[in-house]
Parts: structure tokens; C-alpha cells; sequence
């Protein structure tokens, strides 16, 4: 016979659940039969959860007088849900001892929710996770029997179906059309239930730092008529419990209703519970009022509850908006640290374009500097070279010319007369050409220019270069003339 201590481990190794309390009391729930206890985790059935629950659920599930249990937040608690929603909680169970006179209860105890519940709400269990539950029920079926923790049912039976999760918004969307076709209708006040998943409820209670009010419909209990008109439905009721809770409903019919009526150890009905988050997919039961209240009953609970939570929630209000707060300066912080990076990289890359233009207009100067010393230093030589080549032609011309001859019959006087009023006269042979005459003016150097002609005023007539040829004689120079030189 295998031991109790063996079957535990091999349920924590499975179900992948870390608390040794919570995993007893599931197996003691199931007679510490291991496989029926792992196909009733992986399993999404309520009417499969219903069976097993109805040999454990505390108390039965009639009617009769309601009873509440009631939740105090002493300083020990509140110190331990000061980080509520975001901190967990570790403390089982809180009793009441607050001097008040009311009578001593159950204060508040954390409860871990199945994870058909988290998972349904979140939308993480799709038919490829409920097949792996199902092939890993039929290899752990065999494997139990190899081990000798067999139940003594067949194989076939063993074998769970593939898992079928309902929708968790789909059931709380039916449970709120219901609620208003029975009871809205001829009643114009009723709670706010969210149409969402319990999870999802929960987040919203987390994130609007309000409680979490609970109530577990049951159709076929005979109070329940009475107490959704008269009660739930009461104006003061409603308004009292919109204004400082989140509501969600769920019928016990529906997957998810059902599974937190075992996880709530719901054993009168009508249900009603207020929760908070705790940490690791756990909630705190603050409150539980089982069986039919008044409205008035019910408000006087639930407003001693809404007092004692009061310091936690406001803390955690206050603490969540110092983080907004914090976050929004570190946002700002950092804003205006990229804006002073942004603008140090503006500046810095204006100056190094500033650099770079400075550089490229410096560069730009020392080449055309140097560009116009070049062409400068190639104009004075050309013009040096054009110097020295009108030097060389006139020193040329003037050995060409003969040294200048005496008087005489055939001796020709000719006077030059220059633009610049200078006068330069030499005698010639007068069989000599008027090309002569050119080349004697371009020897003495006065002009600066090779574009010239020679002229007489009366008559006035030019001897161009096409007449250099003819002879001072023929011309009509002879024996002297006076020429002007005309810049053409």
C-alpha cells in the first residue's frame, strides 16, 4: 500500500501545486484516490465537480437561517495587505478581536483559485491545452497502475474525455441577461454585474482599488426569488453596492460559478462573498453572508466591511498614485533629458557643420588663392616672355636697320610723330621700303602695340602694312615727310 506522503508528492509533482495543505485537502476530498483527484483538476465539468464536491462541501447545501462570516482588518493585517493589489499574503486566517461586542468570526482567509478559473477568464486554455490534459490522463492513468495507485475503475473510464472549457465572459454575459429578464424587468434598481470573466472582475476591482462583491446565483434554491427582488434588487442595496464595490455574478449551473461555489465552500444559499486580490492566482475572502438578509442586514455588513478595508484601500490608492506620480516624473525626467540630449546633438552638430563649412570655405579660399597667384605669376611671365620678346625684336630691328646714313641727294628725312606727342626722326636711304620705316618705330620701343599704320595729314593718306614694299621714293616721301601713327 503506498503512503500517504508518496501519493502527496506525486500530486504536487503533476498538478505543479507548491502548498502541502492545499494538496491534502483536495486528495481528502477525493478519498485520496490520486488519479480521480488529478482528473478532477484538469477537469472543466461542473456537473463531474458537483460529484466530487457533494461528499466534502462543509455543511451541506440547504436553506434555512443564513449565517455571515465576517472579516476584520486588525493591524497585522493591514499591515499585510498594506501593498494591496499588488503585494500576495501569506496569513491563513484572521479572527475578530476588535473590542466592537460583535461576535467573533472567521475574519478573512486566502483561497487559491483552480486553475480552470484563471485560465478560463484569461483565455489561456484552448482545445490544444484540454487534449494535452487528456493524452497526459491516459499516460498517467497506466503509469499509476504501474505504480500501484490504480482506483480499481477500468481503463476506458480512466481515460478522461478531451477537456471542454466553457467561456468565462460567455457564462457571466448569460448569467447578467438572465438576472435581468427575471428580476431587472419589474425592477429598476439592481446591482452593476460585470459582464467578464471572475478574473477579469477581479482585475477591475485591482485596478479601481475597490472590493470585490460575489454573488453565486442558485435558480432552484427556494429563497432565491425573495432575495433578488427584495434584496439585491433594493434601491438602497444597489446603490449602496455599486457606488463601493465591483459586482460579479455567476450561476452555480455555469462551469465558473459552480467551481467558485467549491472554492468559496458556498454551503447555504443564497451567496454572497466580498474578496480582494492576493498574490499567486489567490484571493482574500474578507466577507461571506450565506443564506436570505435583508436588505438592511446586508448593507450593515457589507458598510462594516467597506470600513474596515478602508485604510488598506485608501493606502494602496495613495501608494498606486505616488508610483503614477513617480513614473509620470521619471517620464518628465527623462523627457526633458532627451530634449537637453536632442538639443546638445543640435548643437554640436551645427558646430561641427559650422567646422566643416568654415574648413570647406578656408579650402575654398587657399585654392583660388593659389589659382590666381598661379594665374598671376603666368601673366607676368607671359608678359615677361612678350617683354623680352619685343626687346629681342627691336634690338633685332635696330642691328637690320644699318647705322643711319650722311645727307645727300638720295637721302630721305622722315619724322615720326607718336600719339603720346613724342617726335622721333631719322634719315633713310630712299630706295628703302616703307616696311623699313615700321620696323625703325617698333625698334624704338614707344609703343606697345604691333597695331598701327603710318600716315601723312596734306593729303592725308595711309601706308599700311600692304604697301610696305614700295620705296620711300615711290611713295612720295622723298626727300622728307612727316608721318603720325594711327592705333588701329
Amino acid at each position: 500500500m503506498v503512503d500517504v506522503a508518496d501519493k502527496l508528492g506525486y500530486f504536487q509533482a503533476i498538478t505543479g501545486l507548491e502548498d502541502p495543505d492545499l494538496c491534502t485537502e483536495i486528495l481528502q476530498a477525493h478519498g485520496w484516490d490520486l488519479e480521480l483527484a488529478i482528473s478532477s483538476f484538469t477537469s472543466s465539468d461542473p456537473r463531474d465537480d458537483h460529484h466530487h464536491a457533494s461528499s466534502s462541501a462543509p455543511g451541506g447545501g440547504g436553506g434555512g437561517d443564513g449565517g455571515d462570516r465576517s472579516a476584520v482588518f486588525t493591524d497585522s493585517t493591514a499591515r499585510e495587505l498594506n501593498d494591496y493589489p499588488s503585494r500576495g499574503i501569506d496569513t491563513e486566517l484572521v479572527m475578530r478581536d476588535d473590542g466592537s461586542g460583535r461576535p467573533p468570526g472567521i475574519a478573512w482567509r486566502i483561497i487559491t483559485l483552480p486553475i480552470s478559473i484563471v485560465s478560463g477568464s484569461l483565455g489561456l486554455v484552448s482545445g490544444a491545452i484540454g487534449f494535452g490534459f487528456w493524452a497526459a490522463g491516459g499516460v498517467l492513468s497506466y503509469s499509476l497502475g504501474m505504480l500501484g495507485f490504480g482506483s480499481g475503475r477500468g481503463g476506458s473510464e480512466s481515460s478522461a474525455r478531451l477537456v471542454s472549457v466553457s467561456s468565462a465572459a460567455g457564462e457571466a454575459m448569460e448569467f447578467v441577461a438572465l438576472f435581468d429578464r427575471d428580476y431587472g424587468s419589474s425592477n429598476a434598481f439592481k446591482p452593476d454585474f460585470v459582464s467578464e470573466g471572475f478574473m477579469d472582475a477581479l482585475q477591475r476591482s485591482r485596478s479601481s482599488f475597490k472590493l470585490l462583491f460575489v454573488y453565486l446565483h442558485s435558480p432552484d434554491h427556494p429563497d432565491t426569488p425573495v432575495f433578488c427582488e427584495r434584496t439585491l434588487c433594493n434601491e438602497a442595496f444597489a446603490a449602496f453596492v455599486n457606488e463601493n464595490f465591483v459586482c460579479w455574478g455567476g450561476s452555480i449551473r455555469a462551469s465558473e460559478g459552480f467551481k467558485m461555489s467549491n472554492s468559496l465552500k458556498a454551503s447555504r444559499f443564497p451567496f454572497c462573498a466580498v474578496v480582494m486580490p492576493a498574490a499567486n492566482q489567490r484571493i482574500a475572502l474578507l466577507q461571506q453572508v450565506e443564506g436570505p438578509k435583508t436588505p438592511e442586514e446586508m448593507i450593515a455588513i457589507l458598510q462594516r466591511v467597506v470600513e474596515d478595508s478602508s485604510p488598506v484601500l485608501v493606502t494602496a490608492r495613495v501608494e498606486a498614485e505616488e508610483r503614477r506620480n513617480n513614473l509620470r516624473l521619471r517620464e518628465e525626467q527623462d523627457a526633458a533629458y532627451r530634449a537637453a540630449l536632442e538639443a546638445d546633438q543640435a548643437r554640436e552638430r551645427q558646430r561641427r557643420e559650422e567646422e566643416e563649412r568654415l574648413e570647406r570655405e578656408a579650402a575654398e579660399a587657399e585654392r583660388n588663392r593659389k589659382e590666381e597667384e598661379e594665374a598671376r605669376e603666368r601673366a607676368e611671365r607671359e608678359a615677361a616672355e612678350r617683354e623680352a620678346a619685343r626687346v629681342r625684336m627691336r634690338q633685332e630691328k635696330a642691328l637690320a636697320l644699318g647705322d643711319e646714313p650722311e645727307k645727300g641727294p638720295d637721302i630721305t628725312q622722315v619724322l615720326v610723330r607718336f600719339p603720346n606727342g613724342e617726335r622721333k626722326g631719322r634719315r633713310f636711304e630712299s630706295k628703302t621700303t616703307i616696311q623699313t620705316l615700321y620696323d625703325y618705330v617698333d625698334s624704338l620701343g614707344v609703343l606697345e602695340t604691333e597695331e598701327y599704320s603710318l600716315i601723312t595729314n596734306f593729303p592725308r593718306t595711309v601706308y599700311g602694312r600692304d604697301k610696305a614694299s614700295m620705296s620711300l621714293k615711290d611713295a612720295g616721301l622723298h626727300p622728307q615727310a612727316s608721318l603720325f601713327i594711327e592705333i588701329n
